[in-house]
């Protein structure tokens, strides 16, 4: 499937890079990444929608790749860029899709953008920290807890910490061989499908951490102020997804939006992961996506 990188420039000036897969007449769907992440992405899930007539859209957020930086944005934010994108392509309608930390984005898109956007799939997604009746800090592992905690004590000694930590992870990281390394697989081994996930991964850590932090900063710097918007204005048909077993985003932020968001068709697996319930159930998703077009 051949995809067209291009550009689009938003209302207040900054340069968003943008993927889109070429399927003549298919639906657009735009695809917001998780977190550190860019407009990478995976074939077989581009090919999968391109099957039922869907075209995935996907852009570096603002900071990743060659996007311009945007320090102090909110989630809601993603709206503002979503318009543009719409408009740098000559779209009127399109999907949102989102996954982990791009659960968020999408959800913004959907609540603040009615006229554009017609439906939404979030899968694992992430919560807000000023969420009412969600005891948030207590729904987190003890490692992310106090990393959240240093990130309201001293913002900055946070970002130096966990950029320090991720550099010594990045050279590895950033080839498809530490990938397969990682996995107790070697390249001359490895199977085709697997090695095209781990070149696919080794891209996505290029894009989002080989020119430094600041996309992840912003990232994380949105996710634990005010989001913006409310999920509970979101007016237009929402399937979310999250598993029984995700160890990255609790399960606990899943139930919490699936009371908040009007209509929501919400499935929690017993079985999947933070992974699986993405690439798990792709087809099911896109179906339902298809059917409310």
């Amino acid at each position: 499937m051949h995809l067209s990188t291009g550009t689009v420039t938003t209302a207040d000036g900054r340069v968003l890079t943008v993927d889109s897969a070429d399927v003549p007449g298919g639906f657009p769907v735009l695809v917001h990444a998780g977190t550190p992440g860019s407009r990478r992405m995976m074939p077989l899930a581009i090919e999968l929608a391109a099957e039922r007539g869907l075209r995935l859209i996907s852009y570096d957020r603002p900071g990743y790749g060659e996007s311009t930086p945007s320090p102090g944005r909110t989630i809601a934010q993603a709206a503002a860029d979503a318009r543009a994108i719409a408009a740098g392509l000559d779209l009127d309608r399109l999907a949102t899709w989102g996954h982990s930390g791009g659960g968020g984005f999408a959800l913004a898109c959907a609540a603040l953008l009615p006229d554009l956007v017609s439906a939404a799939c979030v899968f694992a997604s992430m919560a807000p920290s000023d969420a009412p009746d969600l005891d948030y800090l207590g729904s987190l592992s003890p490692g992310w807890r106090a990393e959240i905690q240093l990130f309201y004590a001293d913002p900055d000694l946070a970002r130096q910490q966990a950029w320090s930590e991720a550099r010594q992870r990045l050279p590895a990281l950033s080839t498809a061989e530490g990938w397969l390394k990682m996995w107790g697989e070697q390249p001359e081994t490895a199977a085709p499908e697997r090695l095209a996930v781990a070149r696919y991964l080794a891209l996505v850590q290029q894009d989002a951490l080989g020119r430094g932090d600041e996309g992840w900063w912003e990232d994380n710097v949105a996710y634990l102020t005010p989001w913006g918007f409310d999920p509970a204005d979101i007016a237009v048909p929402v399937q979310l997804w999250h598993g029984a077993q995700d160890a990255a985003v609790p399960p606990a932020f899943g139930h919490w939006l699936a009371g908040r968001i009007p209509g929501v068709e919400a499935h929690f697996m017993a079985d999947d992961d933070h992974g699986s319930i993405h690439d798990g159930h792709l087809t099911e998703a896109y179906d339902w996506l298809r059917r409310r077009l």
